[in-house]
């Protein structure tokens, strides 16, 4: 039986379906298969207006890995936010007085702050080297996810006249403007290309409230679950869960991360197959706690 296809559950049918935590749990149940993370290697580095999709379909294709539906694809936000033109270039941004405080507060450059800004909500917490910012996108990380790592002046075709030749340390990168769109995107160019319904997820490295490291998490999703909520299905023995909801976005992220590293490995994209989880639509706001449940707001 296909991955896409669940299973009747006797007691539901007709017009009657049954509910979906019934369906996840009887799929699961009986699904279990071996969950594999192909690194894609081959992805060139990545300009400014690159066709991903193209460069994606092609690097599988000399990884000899075939596409099949339900497959998934997930990419480090990187190389999105460098397709989609969001390299900046520090000398063309002049801080505000806000950021001039921040900056001075944080001891971070003011024209890093500046776009921190521009590229939050809200400032939640600072301290030395840090902002803590509920981003544009809804969800709370350090710096708006701004990076200086893996970002080069080579990697943007966009000229700034004398500027053109400032070194990577000139350079920052920001999060795709719209991660569920570009994910969205890439999900529908795959299918066009290949003819396969994949899920498409986008990545950043985030800290965590009450653990040391960062992580990889899901910031754009397009054709795969964000969350799984458990709550009503019964465990080993037989106790129903009241509370469990999986974030099982966040948890293949993670996965995914370990593939990708963090540093100079250079491997933007893996291959996943063996997904234990229905496929459907979804978004990130499915993962985003409201600001009334947040404790450490």
């Amino acid at each position: 039986m296909g991955r896409d296809v669940i299973p009747p559950i006797h007691g539901y049918a007709g017009c009657h379906p049954a509910p979906r935590h019934l369906l996840v749990y009887r799929y699961l149940k009986n699904n279990v298969s071996a969950l594999t993370l192909t690194p894609v290697q081959h992805i060139p580095l990545i300009r400014r207006d690159d066709n991903l999709a193209d460069i994606v379909v092609n690097a599988l294709q000399e990884n000899d890995i075939s596409l099949e539906d339900n497959d998934i694809l997930v990419f480090a936000q990187k190389i999105i936010s460098k397709a989609e033109g969001r390299a900046i270039n520090l000398a063309t941004i002049t801080p505000s007085q806000r950021a001039l405080e921040l900056a001075k507060q944080t001891e971070k450059d003011a024209r890093v702050v500046e776009l921190i800004l521009r590229e939050s909500n809200e400032v939640l917490r600072t301290r030395v080297g840090a902002l803590i910012v509920e981003h544009k996108l809804g969800f709370v990380c350090a710096n708006a996810g701004i990076d200086h790592s893996n970002v080069s002046p080579s990697e943007t075709s966009e000229v700034f006249g004398d500027f053109g030749s400032l070194s990577a340390e000139d350079w920052v990168l920001l999060l795709p403007a719209e991660p569920d769109r570009s994910a969205e995107k890439m999900r529908d160019e795959i299918k066009s290309k290949t003819g396969k319904r994949v899920g498409v997820l986008i990545i950043d490295s985030h800290g965590r409230a009450w653990r040391n490291g960062t992580v990889g998490v899901a910031i754009g999703i397009a054709g795969l679950p964000a969350l799984e909520d458990l709550r009503g299905k019964p465990d080993l023995f037989g106790y129903k869960l009241q509370v469990t909801q999986v974030g099982v976005a966040d948890e293949l992220a993670a996965a995914a991360s370990l593939m990708m590293g963090q540093a100079a490995e250079g491997t933007p994209v893996v291959h996943v197959r063996g997904f234990p989880y229905p496929m459907r639509e979804a978004t990130l706001k499915e993962l985003i706690r409201p600001k009334e449940q947040d404790l450490f707001r």
